[in-house]
């Protein structure tokens, strides 16, 4: 190329930019995400992606693979990501987005949930995919293959990173990369305010508390799902357990501080369990400062309501994450049967704010934890921030490796 020819060009794409990006193919990725729906933290994972997605590679065309968006979550959705696409979850629709897209990313979730569909994919396309912010318990063969030949492979915490590695998993890019919940900015502002007003919470003067069951009584939230005698008398067994120490802690910010408390759920059997575990068993000047809310919610609606709060405790993972992820403190308390997933409270810093169980951690440190934080706001929220700024640099990593990927 002359001199004159090379001005003509660089004259001509300085002034129609447009041109160059139009003659330049964008790549097309699938997100395989939406796990299911009667549980909000499920649920963020995909805005929280799809976020990440919008902000860090913004040129590119975003197609959701789910497995259930129904309840009202494809609207909400779509509400905040117009231009979203979701597959048809038909044959036609499955073949049509493997013949057009180029890269597969699994999103985050509580273990390789799409690993079939991550085999197919590899199988009928021979393409490129990649593991976004999982935990992973271990597998046979087949799962250690699946992670091996993605172009990268991120672990929610440190536990299952080691375990992938122990298992002899050899992805080119194995590391630390949080759940992407922690990106998840759906809200609902207008909603959330009227019905705190109504119950008489003020923005920054309630914290929220969420109880846990061993494991989530599925049978009473999905059709078709048979009850499991097991796991249900394991249920029985540890809910004082692991519901006491929360109720302990209710008791003492009504009584002990200006704060009132929401009994919030994550899924959508925890609206009765707070009834039971919690408000029915308190002192009658207790249940003056706490709010029992009776309904289910979706995650745009809890995350205003979150965002409002002074804090979070509880025996789930996805709400707070909700909260870190906008600045706002939260207690995690975690147990044998969440699998590893609690342990990211220390791999962002923030294991002064994770209680174990299984170890009566909670039952011993709990309710100085939440008083701390009710009574030192500055120095909570100051914590909170630190923590979200190591999740965001951990994903912003995760999504420079897939524009590395993209753009190879």
């Amino acid at each position: 190329m002359n001199r004159r020819t090379f001005l003509h060009t660089a004259l001509a794409t300085a002034a129609f930019p447009h041109i160059t990006s139009a003659q330049t193919a964008k790549k097309r990725i699938l997100l395989r995400s939406s796990w299911q729906t009667v549980n909000i933290g499920d649920i963020a994972h995909t805005p929280g992606m799809l976020h990440l997605l919008e902000k860090h590679l913004p040129e590119y065309e975003v197609t959701l693979w789910p497995s259930s968006v129904d309840n009202g979550v494809a609207e909400m959705l779509m509400k905040r990501f117009p231009k979203l696409k979701i597959m048809e979850t038909t044959e036609a629709g499955k073949a049509e987005a493997f013949k057009t897209h180029d890269f597969l990313l699994h999103g985050s979730g509580p273990g390789m949930v799409g690993h079939k569909s991550l085999a197919e994919w590899a199988e009928k396309t021979g393409k490129p995919y990649g593991i976004g912010g999982i935990t992973w318990g271990g597998s046979g063969p087949d799962g250690i293959k699946i992670i091996s030949d993605a172009k990268f492979a991120f672990f929610r915490d440190s536990v299952s990173l080691a375990l992938a590695k122990e298992k002899g998993a050899t992805s080119p890019i194995m590391e630390f990369g949080p759940d992407a919940t922690f990106a998840c900015d759906l809200v609902n502002e207008e909603a959330a305010a009227a019905w705190l007003k109504e119950m008489g919470l003020e923005d920054g003067k309630f914290v929220c508390c969420i109880p846990k069951l061993r494991n989530s009584p599925y049978w009473e939230m999905k059709k078709g799902y048979k009850f499991d005698p097991v796991k249900h008398a394991r249920n029985e067994e540890m809910k004082e357990h692991d519901i006491g120490p929360l109720r302990n802690a209710v008791i003492a910010v009504a009584r002990e501080t200006p704060m009132k408390v929401l009994l919030c759920p994550e899924d959508a059997s925890q609206m009765k369990l707070n009834k039971e575990m919690i408000y029915d068993k308190l002192p009658e000047d207790v249940k003056a400062k706490v709010v029992w809310r009776k309904d289910y919610w979706l995650t745009d609606f809890a995350q205003s309501v979150y965002n409002r709060s002074a804090g979070l405790f509880g025996n789930e993972q996805h709400s707070p994450i909700m909260c870190i992820g906008h600045g706002i403190p939260a207690i995690v308390c975690r147990y044998k049967e969440q699998t590893s997933k609690g342990f990211m409270w220390k791999d962002i810093g923030l294991a002064e704010w994770l209680f174990d169980h299984d170890l009566d951690e909670a039952e011993k440190g709990l309710t100085p934890a939440v008083l701390a934080i009710v009574n030192d706001q500055p120095t909570a929220r100051a914590k909170a921030q630190k923590g979200k700024a190591v999740a965001d640099d951990r994903m912003k990593r995760m999504m420079d490796v897939l524009r590395a990927e993209l753009e190879g």
